[in-house]
């Protein structure tokens, strides 16, 4: 049995150095090839990470026998083309998030990765965010009683991150689905798949951008908890997640780019003596490792369940189901209506 995949790198553009430092980093993956249309960024990733093979054209890479799988740090408008060609030429896939902007481009995804048996991933990133990760261990062990609000924001200013080419700069693209994404996925992660949504969105700072840059959008869950997803593409601000979660007997807060995360508890326990002192008002800081972009985290676990035979952690349909409540949101502010979001992939 093999011991390490040996992966090509589709995609050289600036979040490619994301992905060339994960595999890197990691003992059961191997950067052997990398493609894109520009061949000098592809060359110049090729020689600082040492890698053997450059290509222009994805196909050219594809074609080749000996890569087990790709990852595709790419633009959200070509996921679809290159993950289902690269899926039937036999090649396990971890795709960037989004998984796509349009629903029926996620189903064909996952519908073309039953059909050949490869394994598809979606890059939801934030689920390998040591932050994140704490606050679910302390959430599913009870620490906080039960959930009943989890908020989640997405702030992060694009006045300056067009991309290459002006591929944020498109109407599909709205920010909810290709940056607020990693949010929305935060939610379900804490409260599973939301059933309805409701949402308020304006554009008030990208003026000049065919999209609505901030949003908020309040998801009603099956077992009554109630969720709230923020976007902002235009605020004045240092990039942030930040996150809550509302417990019966107490609260987490914490984001992606802090080394601690806070817990409050209603109580502690009878050993512990705060005369005096409102037990509810006292902040327990928790640290965490720092790792925003966790890329080798994630590429380790794609790997490790390719190699041992088991299904990769954000399948296909957790990639779709993150998307199909985002564009719920999307249709929800352009309708005025409350959406029922379709899992049916």
């Amino acid at each position: 049995m093999k011991n390490k995949l040996r992966i090509g790198v589709i995609g050289a553009g600036s979040f490619s150095q994301k992905h060339l430092e994960g595999i890197k980093g990691v003992q059961n993956a191997e950067a052997v090839a990398i493609c894109d249309i520009n061949i000098e960024l592809a060359k110049a990733q090729a020689q600082k990470f040492h890698i053997e093979s450059v290509y222009s054209d994805y196909r050219e890479l594809l074609a080749r026998e000996d890569i087990d799988a790709v990852t595709l740090p790419v633009p959200d408008q070509v996921h679809k083309e290159i993950t289902v060609a690269a899926l039937r030429a036999g090649k396990h896939v971890l795709c960037e998030k989004p998984m796509a902007l349009d629903l029926d481009e996620c189903k064909e995804m996952v519908h073309v990765a039953k059909e050949t048996g490869k394994q598809l991933m979606v890059g939801q990133i934030g689920r390998y965010t040591p932050g994140f990760l704490a606050a679910k261990a302390l959430l599913d062990k009870g620490a906080i009683g039960e959930l009943f609000l989890v908020e989640s924001e997405y702030a992060h200013d694009y006045s300056f991150l067009s991309g290459a080419g002006g591929w944020r700069v498109t109407p599909e693209r709205e920010p909810v689905i290709g940056g607020g994404c990693h949010a929305v996925d935060l939610v379900r992660m804490m409260a599973g798949n939301p059933i309805e949504v409701f949402a308020y969105a304006n554009n008030k700072s990208l003026v000049d951008w065919p999209i609505h840059d901030c949003s908020v959008a309040v998801l009603k869950f099956e077992n009554g908890v109630i969720g709230k997803v923020m976007t902002s593409t235009g605020c004045k601000r240092q990039y942030t997640m930040r996150s809550t979660l509302y417990g019966t007997k107490g609260t987490i807060i914490f984001d992606n780019t802090s080394p601690t995360i806070s817990l409050f508890k209603e109580e502690f326990s009878k050993d512990d003596a705060f005369d005096g002192v409102d037990q509810q008002v006292i902040e327990i800081k928790v640290p965490v490792v720092l790792n925003n972009h966790n890329f080798g985290g994630e590429v380790g676990e794609f790997c490790k369940a390719i190699l041992e035979g088991k299904d990769v952690p954000t399948s296909g349909i957790e990639g779709a189901s993150t998307v199909a409540v985002c564009l719920a949101i999307v249709e929800s502010f352009k309708t005025g209506e409350k959406v029922s979001v379709d899992y049916n992939f």
